[in-house]
């Protein structure tokens, strides 16, 4: 069978998500361009690997067994790469690094910190939720994550990276600026918004107040925290973010800190990678850095 590589690629992509959408999405593909290789590819296969049955797609069994090789095949070309990066030593090569959105301010000045001292170094950064970075590490698509508490019973190795303290934000205008000690009950009429389900920082945020028997109202659920803080500024209501996000904002003077009871919750941020995942050069030598080198790029307001 003449298959190319590329088409190897696209196909596993797309058996993976069981759509041609995503995997055009995750390859930056045109949805076209990615039916075209899956077409070359039963070609040269001589078998239809998918099937439609409405609007879903499923893979036959030639698909099936298929896609076994192709996760096997692509498996063995992600290791050749490592080795490759590993020959060139840590001055040069890849690394794929995701991080949490809480954590993307800290995340890029620590890797400019990094790329200083490795000017060499290509990097990809991926900024997800908790649950999208849980999914890069389960299909081994990134070197080293940072992030909230992974869930117990997942293959990963994790150690504690810093402290992630959870505040309360307001406009500067707000009624409660001032106020000190602010009692959880005097914000149940308050209005939040909140990030979107599968976030950790709205997962820990429930759990809080539902502990304490209290349930917030969100009128509006954001994706990063660059809405929320944007959101608050412009008087939409308050939010639970970071207080490693907030420092310029704090500053001029267009995010105000409440000093609300129990507040703020403090979380601890993680390095994780895959349990058993050989790690490049440049991979073990950013480890080494951020435990060395981590108190120098935080901000906190």
């Amino acid at each position: 069978m003449n298959v190319t590589l590329r088409q190897l690629k696209v196909f596993e992509m797309v058996a993976r998500h069981l759509s041609f959408t995503r995997a055009a999405e995750e390859l930056f593909l045109t949805q076209p361009a990615v039916s075209m290789q899956i077409k070359q590819f039963e070609d040269a296969a001589g078998l239809a690997l998918f099937e439609r049955l409405g609007r879903k797609i499923y893979l036959t069994e030639a698909g099936e067994e298929m896609y076994r090789l192709s996760r096997d095949i692509m498996s063995k070309m992600s290791e050749a790469d490592l080795i490759l990066d590993e020959i060139k030593g840590s001055e040069g090569g890849r690394l794929l690094v995701s991080v949490a959105s809480t954590v993307q301010y800290f995340a890029i000045r620590l890797l400019a910190g990094f790329c200083k001292q490795y000017p060499k170094v290509n990097v990809n950064l991926k900024v997800t939720n908790h649950k999208g970075l849980i999914q890069l590490l389960e299909n081994n698509e990134t070197d080293i994550v940072l992030m909230g508490k992974p869930s117990e019973g997942l293959d990963l190795v994790s150690e504690p990276l810093l402290e992630n303290p959870l505040v309360v934000i307001a406009p500067p205008n707000h009624h409660l600026r001032d106020k000190k000690g602010i009692l959880l009950s005097e914000l149940k009429n308050e209005t939040f918004l909140m990030r979107e389900q599968g976030s950790g920082t709205r997962t820990s945020t429930e759990r809080f107040f539902a502990e304490n028997g209290m349930k917030i109202s969100a009128n509006m659920e954001l994706n990063n925290n660059g809405a929320i803080k944007l959101g608050v500024e412009e008087g939409l209501g308050l939010g639970i973010v970071s207080q490693h996000t907030i420092d310029n904002e704090v500053k001029t003077g267009r995010l105000v800190i409440l000093d609300v009871q129990f507040f703020p919750l403090v979380r601890t941020w993680y390095m994780v990678r895959r349990e058993g995942k050989r790690l490049p050069a440049v991979g073990v030598a950013f480890e080494n850095f951020v435990r060395q080198e981590k108190l120098r790029f935080v901000r906190l307001p």
